[in-house]
C-alpha cells in the first residue's frame, strides 16, 4: 500500500509540474550554470531526453526546500531583522508578489528571496540588502561554510549578483551593500549565513552570456558544447545530452 500512495502522490507532483506555463525567459538563478549550449536549449524549451524531466522525489524534494526557505524568513523576523519578501500589490501568484527585475524585453528575469530593510545594530547590517536563501544537504552544507559562497557554489553566486545589479532601479542602494546569504543544512537544520559583496564583474560576464544566448538562439545558431568528450562531468549529468552529442549537432 504504501508504494502505491507513494506512486500516486509522484503522479500527482509530475502532473502538477507538467501543467505549468513554462518559463520563456532566462532566469537570473540558472545563468550561473556552466555551459552555455545547455541554458541555450532550456531557454529554447527543447525536449529533455528520456529520463531528463525530474522524478516525483526529486520535486518532493525541491517542495520541502521551499518550505524551509519560508521557515527561515519566519526565523529571521523573530531575530528582529526587517525582511520584506512580497508587494502589498502583487496579486494572487507569489511569482507576482515577489520583488524581481524584467529586462530585455521581459527575457531576462529573476524573483528574488527578499530585501532586508532593517536589523538590530548589533548585526551591523547595512540596508537595504538583498537576501537570498538555499537549503542544502550536508556535505554540501559543510562546503559552503569551508569555502563560502562564491567557490562552492557559483550558481549561487551569479544569482546573486545579477538580482544587486538589476534590482538596483527599484531599490536603490542594493548594489552598494553586502547581501547576505543564508544555507539551511537540510540534514541538521543548521543556519550558515554570509555575507556577499557586489561583484559587478561577474554581474556583467553573466549579463554578457544571457545576452549571447538570446541572440545565438534568435539567429538559430548552437553556442560551443562545454566540452570536447561526452563523458565530462556536467554532460553526464546533463538533460540534453543526447540532443547535444547527437551526429547533426
Amino acid at each position: 500500500m504504501g508504494e502505491r500512495i507513494n506512486d500516486l502522490v509522484d503522479a500527482a507532483l509530475i502532473d502538477e509540474r507538467d501543467n505549468e506555463v513554462p518559463r520563456d525567459y532566462l532566469g537570473a538563478s540558472r545563468l550561473g550554470v556552466p555551459c552555455e549550449r545547455a541554458l541555450q536549449f532550456e531557454f529554447a524549451q527543447a525536449p529533455k531526453d528520456d529520463g531528463g524531466d525530474f522524478s516525483g522525489q526529486v520535486l518532493r524534494i525541491f517542495a520541502i526546500g521551499h518550505m524551509l526557505e519560508d521557515l527561515a524568513i519566519r526565523w529571521l523576523r523573530a531575530a528582529g531583522i526587517d525582511l520584506v519578501t512580497e508587494k502589498p500589490d502583487g496579486g494572487s501568484q507569489r511569482s507576482h508578489r515577489q520583488f524581481g527585475f524584467s529586462v530585455a524585453g521581459g527575457r531576462i528575469r529573476g524573483h528574488v528571496d527578499g530585501i532586508i530593510m532593517g536589523a538590530p545594530a548589533a548585526l551591523g547590517l547595512r540596508m537595504p540588502a538583498l537576501w537570498e536563501c538555499k537549503t542544502m544537504n550536508a556535505k554540501n552544507w559543510r562546503a559552503c561554510v569551508k569555502d563560502g559562497v562564491a567557490i562552492s557554489k557559483p550558481v549561487y553566486a551569479t544569482q546573486i549578483a545579477i538580482y544587486q545589479a538589476y534590482m538596483e532601479p527599484s531599490v536603490p542602494g542594493i548594489s552598494n551593500t553586502p547581501a547576505l546569504f543564508t544555507a539551511i543544512n537540510k540534514d541538521t537544520a543548521e543556519l550558515y549565513h554570509e555575507l556577499v559583496p557586489f561583484d559587478a564583474a561577474l554581474a556583467q560576464r553573466m549579463s554578457d552570456r544571457a545576452v549571447r544566448i538570446l541572440q545565438a538562439t534568435d539567429a538559430g545558431d548552437l553556442l560551443p558544447r562545454i566540452a570536447q568528450s561526452r563523458d565530462f562531468f556536467e554532460c553526464r549529468f546533463c538533460a540534453y545530452a543526447d540532443r547535444c552529442w547527437r551526429q547533426d549537432y
